[in-house]
């Protein structure tokens, strides 16, 4: 047996677009009236035309239409009043034609243009869904970790280009990966999508974090032998760092792949966290034998780390200054991940005059003391249920 819960009548709202209809229609009396009273005066039918075309300019299709039916059943009364011959015979013909070609084109073109933004809408929709479900929005909190994470793409109207950042989470530890992919539109969105499959997929059965990035390595390279632009062969590659925070140790280690040093930020003072001995990007490992060094670094409760991609520090305001990202992540007041991200992305737009020249991605952590933690560190699968339920909002 099935209920069936009566739906109320929802009135419809008022809009901006419904006050602005007075102006049409007080235009449209205003003409009838005044060659009403002057029956010996210019006749001011004719400037009915305008009605539609104001309409069209904040109304749809179908009160655009209605407001030149309007006009023209204006023009008819308006020659009603008139039975000399001022408004009669071909003269008069030739202003209804005018005034229902004009209408009629003028409501054709809102029509299409509605429906192309329709179908603009629904394009954006499904990209937008597509895009979330590509790049998931990392969780509030991971394990015993605070995390936030900023994307802000320079292709206009997009979410993701061709940098990335993901987040695992393995037995004990959360592991998470930054990238940048060479290139930009859709072929380095298509490689963000094969490295962030392969990471979330790996990052939790390999044991060893050199072991994970030679595995993505190899993913990356196992793309490129068949790749589907032939000019591009070769020539792709992913700079990444790939870093593993255990829950009970004090500590971070890092895989750099030719990616920009992480920011440690400790009582006020900013500490690059240099790779000893760094790596070649994604892709590149045949070109020699590599062996990934994992460099570890004290990170302590209430320390915040900052990861970033080179959009960020490559970004040039007007002048060609370069982003001060250290400078700029002293001068900060101590705060949490959120409030840094954000005061950064939108100082980052600031710098650059509102558009960036390329992709920028920041990942905010910080390792809260035991007393602070809201709950038990997530395993795997509430990491990638939060992680779904973040992409069916940005969805909805």
């Amino acid at each position: 047996m099935s209920l069936r819960c009566p739906i109320p009548h929802r009135r419809r709202s008022w809009r901006t677009s419904d006050a602005l209809l007075a102006l049409p229609l007080g235009l449209i009396g205003a003409i009838a009236l005044v060659d009403a009273l002057t029956p010996n005066g210019v006749p001011l039918g004719p400037l009915l035309i305008v009605a539609p075309a104001i309409t069209a300019s904040f109304a749809g299709a179908f009160l655009t239409g209605v407001i030149g039916a309007i006009s023209v059943v204006a023009l008819l009364a308006v020659n009603l009043t008139h039975p000399d011959a001022r408004l009669s015979g071909m003269y008069f013909d030739s202003q209804i034609i005018a005034l229902v070609v004009v209408a009629v084109i003028v409501t054709l073109f809102r029509y299409l243009r509605e429906r192309h933004g329709r179908e603009l809408a629904q394009v954006r929709t499904v990209s937008e869904v597509t895009q979330r479900a590509l790049l998931r929005p990392l969780p509030r909190r991971i394990g015993p970790l605070w995390v936030a994470s900023v994307y802000l793409a320079a292709e206009e109207q997009a979410l993701i280009g061709g940098d990335l950042y993901a987040a695992v989470r393995t037995k004990g530890a959360t592991r998470l990966i930054i990238g940048d992919v060479m290139g930009k539109g859709l072929t380095a969105v298509g490689d963000a999508a094969l490295l962030l499959g392969a990471f979330r997929e790996a990052g939790h059965r390999q044991s060893s974090l050199p072991g994970l990035v030679a595995y993505l390595d190899h993913s990356v390279r196992w793309n490129l032998a068949e790749p589907t632009d032939q000019e591009a062969a070769g020539e792709c590659f992913i700079t990444a760092a790939v870093i593993d925070i255990p829950d009970a140790l004090p500590q971070m280690r890092m895989v750099t792949c030719g990616h920009p040093p992480p920011l440690l930020l400790r009582d006020g003072q900013v500490i690059p966290l240099r790779a000893t001995s760094p790596a070649l990007p994604l892709g590149l490992g045949e070109l020699t034998d590599p062996d990934y060094h994992v460099d570890t670094f004290t990170l302590l409760p209430g320390d915040l780390l900052l990861l970033h991609t080179d959009g960020v520090v490559e970004a040039r305001d007007g002048s060609g200054v370069f982003y001060p990202l250290v400078e700029r992540v002293a001068a900060w007041e101590q705060g949490n991940p959120p409030e840094l991200v954000h005061h950064l992305s939108e100082d980052l737009l600031a710098h650059v005059g509102g558009r960036l020249a390329d992709d920028a991605a920041m990942i905010a952590v910080q390792r809260t003391p035991p007393a602070d933690r809201e709950s038990e560190p997530q395993t795997q699968e509430d990491l990638a249920r939060t992680a779904q339920a973040g992409a069916g909002r940005a969805a909805g």
